[in-house]
């Protein structure tokens, strides 16, 4: 058994990262292996990227932030904080959807590990390049999704919006993680996930609080592995 997932958010600067370096954490934990792969990322500082998302991917995985590890987790990666397409043309650069699909396919095809996942960029629909959404990524390689949602104002509709466009399309979900809001007005977080547990149907819906200690890295692990083939 390989679990092999792709990390998707509903929305931008959601919580992705800090969802997917939980769920390695808690596999190295168990005694599993685990790998992970941020193909694309914008908005990156080459001069200060360890708290960047392939930064803190390779931290939750243990490995040192070396220039080999960073070109072996994030191939892609631009300056600018802007869609990855965008970003690529201020560099002089394109980016479609047919070598990204391959750089994927081939590392999940090469990779060992007992727990392998890819993580996204923005929300589903986000350009990831010229010619494809996030959303397309996702349907070409065909891996079971942990989408993470938001508890900020408006979060639930973004969320459960982005669940049944996965659906739509054909792509399991494996579960959803509602991931807390930290700022003050955000509503309840408790609350939040009751309400999208209450319209996500069977889809196992979870708590991702900002304590990584409170056990819900573990759940989500569990949730994965049952899923798997």
């Amino acid at each position: 058994m390989r679990p092999a997932l792709f990390v998707a958010g509903a929305h931008t600067d959601i919580g992705k990262t800090h969802v997917a370096a939980a769920l390695l954490r808690a596999a190295r934990a168990r005694g599993l292996t685990a790998d992970a792969l941020k193909p694309v990322v914008s908005g990156f500082d080459p001069d200060d990227w360890a708290p960047s998302d392939p930064g803190r991917l390779l931290e939750a995985l243990g490995r040192p932030a070396t220039p080999e590890a960073l070109e072996a987790i994030s191939p892609f990666r631009f300056a600018a904080p802007l869609a990855p397409p965008m970003a690529a043309r201020l560099e002089g650069r394109r980016l479609e959807l047919a070598p990204l699909t391959a750089l994927c396919r081939a590392w999940l095809a090469a990779a060992t590990a007992e727990l392998r996942l890819v993580e996204g960029v923005g929300g589903l629909m986000s350009p990831i390049a010229e010619d494809a959404t996030g959303l397309d990524l996702m349907a070409a390689l065909q891996l079971p999704t942990v989408l993470v949602g938001g508890s900020y104002l408006g979060g639930i509709s973004h969320t459960l919006t982005a669940l049944e466009v996965l659906r739509s399309r054909g792509l399991a979900v494996a579960a959803l993680v509602v991931s807390e809001d930290g700022s003050p007005d955000a509503p309840d977080f408790k609350e939040t996930v009751q309400m999208v547990c209450r319209f996500a149907g069977a889809t196992r819906v979870l708590g991702a609080g900002r304590d990584t200690q409170a056990g819900w890295p573990t759940a989500l692990l569990e949730a994965v592995i049952a899923g798997a083939p």
